[in-house]
């Protein structure tokens, strides 16, 4: 069995990400998130869907990049 890296629970069930190199364990998908979706840079929302980034900053979506300044972005075409 692992542990998870979040929760320290030891899981029969946990799984492995791999990112940017590095091996981490989970117990599930929510303290996968909480340790490693990206977050956004104007309210701090976790991102796990595509989200929008601009020059290497992300957000979550068009109205929070508009609040950081970046008007390049929309979320509907």
């Amino acid at each position: 069995m692992a542990a998870c890296e979040v929760r320290g629970n030891e899981y029969d069930k946990a799984f492995e990400i791999r990112l940017d190199g590095a091996k981490h364990t989970f117990d599930c998908f929510e303290c996968a998130i909480s340790a490693l979706a990206p977050q956004c840079e104007n309210c701090g929302v976790r991102i796990v869907g595509h989200g929008l980034e601009a020059e290497g900053t992300m957000f979550c979506c068009a109205h929070c990049a508009e609040r950081k300044g970046e008007t390049r972005v929309q979320d509907r075409v």
